[in-house]
């Protein structure tokens, strides 16, 4: 009889532990739930202001309006003296040629400081370092003055340039310490092949240094793309603006009417490319995070 009410009390804790578990299982995922759309909800109301008229944005904070149009995307596109598709050309431009400065620039520099041995090389690494320590505002007047000296200003030049110069001295130490990780064995193996510095650079290290070349682009890209304040400082020209500027134009500073609906709309489109981007160097990234693991 004992033996009975024992198994009984058994069974009946072995039936409560999966009903506290699957209760304990919906209850965080209804808090992940909740905690991920109140993130989203800017985003989600940006994408529902983009539809409404200008006039109804701020009347309310849902998400849902009887009054949908798309004259904020046509008006955004090509309305107002702005040229959108020229916008998004420049942005496009200035953003690949400032991916291919910075994997050529940095990597190259990279592979100096990790493989070659010269002297200084630990000083110049060091002072590469503590540029990491000043803030872009403190070098933006020289810049502007040396690009200006040079009359460059209004051009894209002040832009790429630097890109092409490892200025980045953020991506240059990422690939620092991702080649560092690398055996020297490979290395060996290609010169008893015939290949030099550039053989062993270009067949050895760019192959392996995949990850942390896509991890440099991604975050190149959208940190160009997103830039507003040296396209704003160094672009006079309308013709030659980017995406942020142009965004900027919807908004009127003398405190008149400003044209939310085209500024909510065309600042979704700009988003496109940065997902676009991310989605084609997603593969990239995660082989880099799962390498990091292994290491």
């Amino acid at each position: 009889m004992a033996s009975t009410t024992g198994s009984a009390g058994t069974l009946t804790r072995y039936v409560r532990k999966p009903r506290t578990r699957l209760a304990s299982e919906i209850v965080k995922h209804f808090l992940l739930i909740v905690l991920l759309f109140a993130m989203l909800y800017p985003l989600l109301w940006m994408v529902a202001a983009s539809f409404r008229p200008n006039s109804e944005i701020f009347r309310s904070l849902g998400l849902w309006s009887s009054n949908l149009t798309v004259s904020n995307y046509v008006n955004g596109w090509t309305g107002g003296g702005l040229q959108f598709s020229r916008y998004f050309l420049n942005s496009a431009l200035i953003s690949f040629l400032a991916v291919v400065g910075n994997i050529f620039a940095c990597s190259l520099t990279a592979y100096a400081f990790a493989r070659l041995e010269f002297p200084g090389r630990r000083i110049f690494f060091a002072m590469l370092l503590v540029t990491l320590l000043l803030p872009y505002h403190v070098t933006l007047v020289p810049q502007y003055i040396l690009f200006n000296k040079l009359n460059l200003i209004n051009s894209y030049v002040p832009l790429v340039l630097p890109r092409f110069l490892a200025v980045d001295a953020f991506f240059v130490f990422l690939m620092v310490q991702f080649i560092r990780a690398l055996p020297r064995d490979l290395d060996d193996a290609a010169r008893i092949d015939g290949c030099g510095h550039l053989g062993v650079f270009t067949r050895v290290i760019v192959p392996l240094a995949l990850p942390a070349i896509g991890t440099t682009a991604l975050f190149t890209f959208i940190n160009t793309w997103n830039d507003f304040l040296g396209p704003m400082l160094y672009l006079s020209d309308s013709n030659l603006w980017t995406v942020p500027i142009g965004l900027n134009a919807f908004l009127d500073a003398t405190g008149g009417q400003s044209s939310y609906g085209s500024l909510f709309a065309m600042a979704l489109l700009s988003l496109a490319p940065l997902v676009g981007f991310f989605v084609a160097f997603q593969k990239v990234l995660i082989e880099g995070i799962a390498t990091s693991g292994l290491k």
